[in-house]
């Protein structure tokens, strides 16, 4: 797994590994943005994510206080519910439903989103084949 490389910004993103360490990508703040976004490079894929969602994701796991599971899942499919992915799509949480933005892409949050709390030391990730989880670094 990558450490994180990076200080996250569009010339110099952080460089990180999905949970299992099965894929490098590249991710980064972008403030100017509208709105505000997490910009995940994924390949050619690109993903955005509210910019919020760092900040509002580590008050959650906080406020949690134990590990969670990441439950990655497609945008298609049903997130388990108590899972980071579940929480990522809900009206509960305090973007009010998706953190991502673009249909087709809103998924995977559970998947792109941890690697970004663990590189800025907000989280610990579990890095297992499969079933991974995350708690919060107070």
């Amino acid at each position: 797994m990558a450490d994180g490389e990076g200080s996250g910004t569009p010339d110099d993103p952080w460089v990180v590994s999905t949970p299992p360490g099965t894929s490098e990508f590249e991710a980064y703040r972008d403030p100017t943005a509208d709105p505000p976004a997490l910009v995940v490079q994924v390949g050619a894929t690109e993903l955005r994510y509210h910019l919020s969602c760092i900040e509002d994701l580590h008050a959650m796991l906080v406020e949690h206080g134990d590990w969670m599971p990441l439950g990655n899942k497609d945008e298609q499919k049903e997130a388990d519910e108590g899972t980071v992915e579940a929480w990522g799509r809900s009206g509960q949480n305090p973007a009010g439903g998706w953190y991502g933005f673009k249909k087709g892409l809103r998924g995977r949050f559970g998947n792109y989103v941890p690697p970004v709390l663990e590189a800025l030391g907000l989280a610990e990730v579990e890095h297992n084949a499969r079933n991974n989880r995350m708690r919060a670094i107070r």
